[in-house]
């Protein structure tokens, strides 16, 4: 049997360079993470590792995290489905504001947010005689984490909605279905694989945020401190151990919850595929 000749090169080549480009990347950068942390001993790192500023600060990173990427897995798939099905003036301008969060720097965004939120911007005068307080509060961490992770979910789902043929919901209308139904049982479903990769996304861009979190955060040990500002404020004191211990951990975690997200969202075109 004859083979056909591919227009790329073959896959020994691609195989070595793709491998060659992780691991130069990716792989031996966090090797050394581990090396260096292999440095300690057991008892010191479960001493650095489970003190309570670092679960502290974990809780808040991980927490707030999981909490935006669930926010912008909800209106990210919302401004999609705007920007996609319907006509209305302006709607290349927001589609092309929908990407500000990936220009614009972190640390821009973080004073841009603070001066909104706080007790004196425009947003936080309004909220305050309702006693809501975002700046400085875990709930500001959350806001920041939403602004810089949308356009993830936006951009993962929204190629997807314009391939989306109109047919199955017509057809599904027809029958008598209503709207919420058609919804859920059709559309929804062939939205999940997509929608999942987004909220991934945001969820590891979300984790490892700095420089928008550190300015509407307040810094609080044990109630607003994330866990990239504790690793930088452990190097600044060249505690170099102790950030070490900290970046491990972090990255165990985040490895372990995307790789469940990861494992779900195959499952979720497995299943798609056998329908």
């Amino acid at each position: 049997m004859r083979r056909v000749p591919s227009v790329l090169p073959g896959f020994g080549i691609t195989l070595g360079f793709a491998l060659l480009y992780l691991g130069l990347l990716v792989l031996i950068p966090l090797a050394a993470v581990f090396w260096r942390a292999s440095g300690l001993g057991a008892q010191e790192f479960f001493a650095l590792a489970t003190h309570p500023r670092t679960l502290a600060a974990l809780k808040v990173s991980f927490g707030a995290s999981l909490a935006a990427a669930a926010v912008n897995a909800v209106f990210g798939t919302l401004t999609a489905w705007v920007l996609v099905r319907y006509e209305f003036p302006g709607r290349r301008l927001l589609d092309a504001v929908v990407d500000l969060p990936f220009a614009l720097p972190t640390a821009v965004a973080g004073i841009a947010l603070t001066s909104l939120y706080a007790a004196t911007g425009p947003f936080g005068a309004l909220l305050a005689p309702l006693g809501i307080k975002v700046a400085y509060t875990w709930t500001g961490i959350m806001v920041a984490l939403v602004f810089i992770g949308l356009p993830f979910v936006v951009r993962t789902v929204q190629p997807v909605l314009q391939d989306l043929e109109r047919d199955q919901e017509e057809a599904s209308a027809s029958l008598g279905a209503s709207r919420l139904h058609t919804l859920v049982r059709v559309v929804l479903p062939t939205l999940a694989p997509s929608l999942m990769t987004g909220f991934a996304l945001a969820f590891a861009r979300a984790v490892g945020e700095y420089g928008s979190v550190i300015f509407i955060a307040g810094n609080l040990p044990y109630r607003t401190e994330i866990a990239p500002l504790l690793i930088v404020i452990q190097l600044g004191e060249y505690n170099y151990a102790g950030a070490t211990a900290i970046a491990v951990l972090m990255l165990i975690i985040a490895f372990v919850l995307l790789l469940v997200l990861n494992l779900l969202q195959a499952w979720g075109r497995r299943r798609l595929g056998g329908r």
